[in-house]
């Protein structure tokens, strides 16, 4: 006895085929083997759609959640800094310190400017920025920005300063655990 084959209906989406084949003998899996392949395309595609946005949303936690940039290349002491100016000069470094002498001033341009010195127990870095001064006397701080080891301004020659573009209190961190 031959095995008889079935033909659906031509209606345009009858909910099994995609359009143009509702009129195709179907065989004994011709629907399943379609079906099937049709469904593990839309699950690999929603799946790879999920999996980017775990990635995306892990990669994003993460550098968020980073507590120093990585162009930053780690927390340097200041004697370190002090003691290896030249490696450092022209370079983004991120030291901790306390503040001392700081000054309040507006510069040729009529922006807010500051200055203070950064000291560990042994070394000072002097630290200039623009904007208002976020930090006050014996503030314990992390500042980030870009370190020279000497510039001239006119006659004078400034040593060891730090142009921040980043400076954040240390309040509530043990600085045992810092670097």
């Amino acid at each position: 006895m031959k095995p008889t084959r079935h033909v659906l209906p031509d209606f345009p989406h009858n909910g099994l085929l995609a359009p143009g084949l509702a009129s195709k003998p179907l065989g004994r899996t011709g629907i399943w083997r379609y079906n099937l392949k049709n469904f593990l395309r839309e699950m690999a595609t929603m799946m790879t759609w999920h999996l980017r946005g775990i990635v995306s949303a892990a990669l994003l936690t993460a550098v968020f959640s980073l507590p120093l940039p990585a162009s930053a290349g780690g927390l340097l002491e200041i004697t370190e800094l002090v003691n290896n100016a030249e490696q450092y000069d022209k370079q983004m470094v991120v030291v901790f310190g306390v503040v001392t002498n700081l000054q309040i001033a507006t510069n040729r341009q009529g922006q807010m400017a500051y200055g203070f010195l950064l000291r560990d127990t042994a070394h000072t870095v002097k630290v200039i920025g623009l904007g208002k001064a976020e930090v006050h006397e014996g503030d314990q701080v992390i500042v980030e920005g870009v370190f020279s080891r000497l510039r001239q301004v006119g006659r004078a020659i400034i040593y060891n300063e730090i142009k921040a573009s980043l400076i954040r209190p240390l309040a509530g961190t043990n600085p045992e655990f810092v670097g």
